[in-house]
């Protein structure tokens, strides 16, 4: 378990030195780290070296590990990272404080409801398929403003920011580039792009958020 001290330890460090070839501050980039599949066990080393934002693909996986742990580090920050479900709206509401694939109408709406009822606002980014790609979920770039002036208008929704998945076998320069144009025309501020692979790219092109599982964890099974 101590690789992953040692493992954070470096991402954090590399997590600075990218935020310094972007000219800006250390505290200017959150560092996500990646907890899906993995359990309590693993987390914990993480948590212990003070690491407190994590992010989840799944409601239902983060409902069965993150209410214990909470428990005892009750200062931790969840972030939802993978696609939702508007039937799983209302536990995602409750359970994790930010969300980063607002990608549709139906969820959009069911968030709006649920955000009402609980009483309890959830920071939400837009999620953006920059590469178009057909199996992958997002708002295609030329309906991101639609999007976004459609939730703010008809459900009263306000947005951090933007996110996106490049393709795996692309440069993720341009995407990265695609994003933070479309964040500024948004007038948003945070951009959650990058992941174990590109993250420093992603830093050094402006990201708020980066996404990191592996490079803290290790391999997943």
């Amino acid at each position: 378990m101590n690789n992953i001290a040692d493992n954070l330890s470096e991402v954090r460090i590399n997590c600075e030195k990218s935020a310094a070839v972007s000219k800006r501050k250390p505290d200017a980039v959150t560092l996500i780290a990646v907890s899906k599949t993995f359990d309590s066990n693993e987390i914990r080393p993480a948590l212990i070296e003070g690491q407190r934002v994590y992010g989840e693909n799944r409601v239902q996986e983060a409902q069965g590990k993150w209410p214990e742990l909470k428990q005892d580090f009750n200062d931790v920050e969840l972030h939802l990272i993978g696609p939702l479900q508007s039937n799983k709206a209302g536990d995602a509401v409750g359970l994790f404080d930010v969300i980063h694939t607002v990608d549709r109408e139906k969820i959009a709406s069911a968030l709006a409801k649920e955000m009402k009822k609980q009483n309890r606002k959830v920071s939400l980014f837009i999620q953006v398929n920059t590469g178009s790609e057909p199996q992958k979920a997002g708002i295609e770039p030329e309906n991101a403003e639609a999007f976004h002036n459609l939730c703010r208008e008809k459900y009263g929704l306000e947005f951090s920011g933007l996110m996106c998945i490049p393709p795996v076998n692309e440069n993720p320069g341009p995407h990265f580039a695609l994003l933070r144009k479309l964040a500024q025309k948004l007038d948003l501020t945070a951009l959650s792009m990058g992941m174990s692979s590109d993250y420093e790219t992603a830093i050094e092109m402006g990201a708020t958020h980066v996404r990191v599982g592996s490079a803290i964890f290790g391999s997943r099974a």
